[in-house]
C-alpha cells in the first residue's frame, strides 16, 4: 500500500513540474491551442469580464483590408455596440498594433496578438489582447460567417 502512495505521489509531483501551460505570459507560445474559456475573458480595473463565445458572433473578412489582407469583426450579439473587437491579426504570430477594441463600452487602446489562426466557418480563432494600461485579455471564439 505504501509503495502505491509514493508512486501516486511521485507521478503527481512529476505532472506538476512537466504539465504543459497553454497560457504561460509568453506567448504566442508554440502549444497554444486551447483555451480556457471560449469566448471573451478581461479582468480590466478589478472587474472581471466573461462574455461566452456563443453570446459572440466571428465575422471573417478575407479581403477586409483589401484584396489578400483579411480583418475578423467579433461583437457581442446580445448587447450591440458595449463589446467588439476589430483586427487585422489572423496569423499566428502576427501583432496588430492599432485594433479596434472595445469592452464594457469603453474604447481601450492596445495591442492584439494571434496565438490560433483560421478562416473557415467552424474554426477557432485565439487572440491575446494586451491593453495600453498593462491588464490583459483572451479570445477564444469560432467563426461564424466568413464574408468576402
Amino acid at each position: 500500500m505504501k509503495t502505491i502512495l509514493k508512486i501516486i505521489l511521485l507521478l503527481a509531483i512529476t505532472l506538476t513540474f512537466f504539465n504543459c501551460n497553454n497560457d504561460d505570459d509568453n506567448e504566442p507560445s508554440p502549444n497554444a491551442d486551447i483555451c480556457n474559456y471560449q469566448g471573451l475573458t478581461a479582468n480590466i480595473l478589478g472587474t472581471q469580464t466573461l462574455i461566452p463565445e456563443s453570446q459572440l458572433t466571428t465575422d471573417y473578412f478575407p479581403n477586409g483590408l483589401g484584396v489578400g489582407s483579411p480583418q475578423v469583426e467579433v461583437y457581442d450579439n446580445v448587447n450591440l455596440g458595449a463589446n467588439f473587437i476589430i483586427t487585422n491579426a489572423l496569423a499566428v504570430g502576427v501583432i496588430d498594433n492599432s485594433p479596434q477594441i472595445v469592452i464594457n463600452g469603453i474604447l481601450y487602446p492596445g495591442v492584439v496578438t494571434c496565438q490560433r489562426a483560421g478562416n473557415l466557418v467552424g474554426e477557432e480563432l485565439r487572440f491575446d489582447i494586451v491593453l495600453a494600461s498593462g491588464e490583459e485579455a483572451e479570445l477564444c471564439v469560432i467563426i461564424d460567417n466568413v464574408s468576402p
